[in-house]
């Protein structure tokens, strides 16, 4: 059977929400894509050795939960055992993902101590084979996201030339080391040498890059600059504006819709995490700095609606 490539499908320039862990789940996607969703979504990434145990199975299909609305949606896998991509890849197509995506640059520390995510740099080979499973085990387009190097910006010459010549269906890159994480600025100056081992080594795979882009706007004026780069993801931006994809300024009514919203929405048995997403609808009001203390002293969904209703900044429907 033939399965449409997604990525041919996008048109240039093309925006994609990051994949970011503890994020972009399927409670923020629905959320985002309310506000104005991205061309393609990324689900936040699961272990492949999880999805291939009995045990972990059942957590990494709820990390690869979907909704309607995020269509279409890449599943960004990470591991280091070749065959347990082989596996987890290979179920992806009859869960509904258009791609499959392989984290190859993830810098937390605990995923790299067990080989994975950035730590796959260090070894290429094992790289490569854990690609060329994945991609023999799917008809879903393979996709790669990397760093540009471990510790040294020079290494994107000879690491990003070794997954070109996979020809992977697209390459993202975040345009920073492992290393320096998100402590310096993204290197844009670097841009024209990547597009250029792309051109050389493999002018079908689509280039997308990540990095301290903000919004819609600030893309097309990178791409404005860089025409022969196809596609921009977002990260970090998000938390400035949920509407980054439309760069549409939001009301005070509107932000206080979409957390609304994330509260109906969220689903999981532990709540602390969901403090994390306060700082992005209550911010740049007056008021909003007293609000968000009071929200991160709250322990439940309910004691959130209650501090809402009492500050009376969004009348519930």
């Amino acid at each position: 059977m033939k399965i449409m490539n997604i990525w041919k499908e996008l048109k240039t320039p093309f925006l994609i929400l990051a994949p970011m862990e503890g994020v972009t789940d399927i409670a923020f996607r629905q959320v985002v894509a309310k506000a104005g969703r991205p061309d393609l979504f990324f689900t936040e990434f699961t272990n492949v050795s999880s999805y291939a145990s009995e045990k972990g199975r059942e957590n990494a299909l709820m990390r690869l939960e979907i909704a309607p609305s995020d269509a279409p949606i890449i599943a960004q896998i990470w591991g280091k055992d070749p065959e347990h991509f082989a596996k987890c890849a290979g179920a992806l197509e009859s869960l509904g993902f258009s791609g499959v995506d392989l984290n190859f640059g993830c810098p937390d520390k605990n995923v790299n101590k067990t080989g994975g995510g950035a730590a796959m740099i260090k070894t290429p080979e094992l790289a490569i084979e854990c690609y060329k499973n994945a991609k023999k085990s799917t008809n879903l387009p393979v996709s790669i996201k990397t760093r540009l190097g471990w510790a040294k910006t020079e290494e994107y010459r000879n690491w990003l030339a070794t997954l070109l010549r996979e020809h992977p269906a697209a390459l993202t890159v975040h345009l920073r080391t492992k290393k320096e994480m998100s402590k310096v600025p993204a290197h844009y100056e670097l841009i024209p040498g990547i597009v250029k081992l792309r051109d050389e080594i493999s002018p079908e795979t689509k280039l997308i890059i990540n990095g301290d882009i903000k919004n819609r706007s600030h893309a097309l004026e990178l791409h404005a600059k860089y025409p022969e780069v196809d596609g921009f993801m977002i990260g970090r931006g998000v938390f400035q504006n949920p509407y980054c994809f439309t760069d549409h300024t939001p009301t005070r009514e509107e932000l206080m819709e979409l957390l609304y919203l994330h509260l109906d929405l969220y689903k999981s048995a532990k709540y602390e995490p969901l403090k994390h997403y306060y700082k992005i609808y209550v911010n740049n009001f007056p008021g909003a700095s007293e609000l968000r203390a009071k929200l991160m002293e709250t322990h439940s969904i309910e004691e959130a609606r209650e501090v809402l209703a009492q500050n009376k900044l969004f009348v519930l429907k």
